[in-house]
C-alpha cells in the first residue's frame, strides 16, 4: 500500500468521498505509478544515464469519463503525494500554448525541426507532465502532438492526463483528422488508458439542485455563490481569506488576472470581466482553463452601457461554446437583463443561451465538449 492509495481510503472513510469502484481502482494504478516514479535513479549520475538507455521511464496514464466523475481529484492526490522533484501539472491548454510560443522561437533561428529542441527543454525541465482536460479543438495542436509528445516519451518522459473523451473521440470530426491519428495511437500504445464514467456526476452532484442564477445582487446572493464554491472546490471555509488567485495566459502574450482560482473554477465581477477592455482571447482563455465560473455583480444593461453588454456577449459565446457552468448574481433575470432600446435585439441570443446554461441537460455536459 502506498500514500495515494492510503489516502484515498482515509477520505472515503472520513466520508469526504463516496466509496466508487472505478476511482478505487483508479488510484490504485496511480499509486503503483508514484511508487514507480519515486524508484527510478535520479538524473545526471552515471547509473541514471545507464539504465534509462535499458529501460523506458514509467508507464503513463490516461483518465476519461464524464464530468464530475473524479479525475481531478485523482490527480490532485497523485501529484501531492509523488515525491519527484522534476514534476510540472498544467492545464493542457495553457501547454499547448508554450509549446506553441516556444516553436515560434525555434523557428526563429532556422535550425531545422523545431519540435526535437522543444522536446528537450521540457523534458529537462520535468520527468513528470500531468495534465488537466486534455482537449483537441485546433489544427494548430493537432499537427503538431504526435511528434512532439513521441519525442517526450522517448526523452524518459512520464505523461498523465485527464480528458472528458476516450482517446479515438479526440480532435473528432476536426480538420485533416487523418494526421493525427498517429497521436492517438501513441496514447493507447503508450498510456494506460483508464475510465472514469460511473453513474455519479460528483460536480452536479455539488450543486445539490440549488440555483445557478440568483437575484438581486447582494449580500445573500453572494453568500449563497461563495457556498457554491466551497462545495465545488472542498476549501476550508474558514480559510475563505486563503482562496489562490491565478494567472492565467491569454493568446498573444499577456496575462489574465484571477481573484480566486482553484479546482477548475474561477470568481469573477461583472466590472473586471466587462466593464474594464477585455476582448475574445481573453474569454476564451478563460473558456479553456475553467469549468465552472462564477460571475458578480451582473447588472441590468441598456443603451449606456453598450460596450459592457457587448463583452458580455462575446464572454457568454466563449463559455457556452466550451460548456462552462455558469453560476451568477445579477440585477434581473436573463430576459430582463436588456429590456429595451437600442442592442436589445442582438441581445436576445444571449438571453437564449443563459436560459439554456441552467438546464439540467447543460450542467451535465463535459467542459470543452464543443
Amino acid at each position: 500500500m502506498g500514500k495515494v492509495i492510503d489516502r484515498y481510503h482515509a477520505q472515503v472513510a472520513a466520508g469526504e468521498l463516496r466509496p466508487d469502484p472505478e476511482q478505487q481502482a483508479a488510484a490504485g494504478r496511480l499509486d503503483t505509478l508514484a511508487g514507480a516514479l519515486e524508484a527510478a535513479p535520479a538524473r545526471g549520475g552515471l547509473l541514471s544515464r545507464v539504465l534509462r538507455k535499458k529501460a523506458e521511464p514509467p508507464r503513463g496514464i490516461y483518465m476519461w469519463g464524464g464530468v464530475g466523475r473524479g479525475k481531478s481529484m485523482l490527480m490532485d492526490l497523485f501529484f501531492d503525494c509523488v515525491d519527484l522533484p522534476s514534476k510540472r501539472r498544467v492545464h493542457f491548454h495553457e501547454f499547448m500554448l508554450e509549446v506553441h510560443d516556444r516553436l515560434r522561437v525555434e523557428r526563429s533561428r532556422e535550425h531545422g525541426d523545431p519540435i526535437a529542441p522543444v522536446a528537450a527543454a521540457l523534458a529537462e525541465e520535468a520527468r513528470l507532465l500531468a495534465f488537466d482536460e486534455m482537449v483537441v479543438n485546433n489544427t494548430a495542436d493537432a499537427m503538431i502532438l504526435s511528434r512532439l509528445f513521441t519525442a517526450l516519451l522517448t526523452l524518459g518522459v512520464t505523461v498523465v492526463t485527464t480528458s472528458n473523451r476516450p482517446p479515438r473521440d479526440l480532435y473528432k470530426d476536426g480538420l485533416n483528422r487523418e494526421h493525427f491519428l498517429p497521436f492517438i495511437a501513441l496514447i493507447e500504445q503508450k498510456l494506460d488508458v483508464i475510465t472514469l464514467n460511473g453513474p455519479t456526476d460528483y460536480r452536479l452532484e455539488r450543486l445539490g439542485g440549488f440555483p445557478t442564477w440568483y437575484v438581486p445582487n447582494g449580500q445573500a446572493s453572494t453568500d449563497a455563490l461563495s457556498r457554491a464554491f466551497f462545495r465545488l472546490t472542498d476549501f476550508p471555509v474558514e480559510d475563505r481569506a486563503n482562496v489562490p488567485s491565478a494567472d492565467i495566459a491569454v493568446p498573444g502574450g499577456r496575462t489574465l488576472h484571477v481573484p480566486k482560482s482553484l479546482k477548475g473554477v474561477a470568481v469573477f465581477s461583472f466590472k473586471r470581466l466587462c466593464a474594464e477592455a477585455r476582448g475574445a482571447p481573453d474569454y476564451l482563455a478563460i473558456a479553456r482553463y475553467y469549468h465552472t465560473v462564477i460571475i458578480v455583480g451582473i447588472p441590468i444593461m441598456g443603451p449606456d452601457k453598450r460596450n459592457e453588454a457587448a463583452r458580455f456577449k462575446t464572454l457568454i459565446d466563449e463559455l457556452y461554446e466550451h460548456k462552462v457552468k455558469l453560476l451568477a448574481a445579477a440585477d434581473a433575470e436573463p430576459m430582463a437583463l436588456y429590456p429595451d432600446g437600442d442592442g436589445a435585439f442582438e441581445f436576445e441570443r444571449t438571453v437564449s443561451r443563459l436560459m439554456e446554461m441552467q438546464s439540467a441537460e447543460y450542467l451535465a455536459q463535459g467542459h470543452g465538449e464543443t
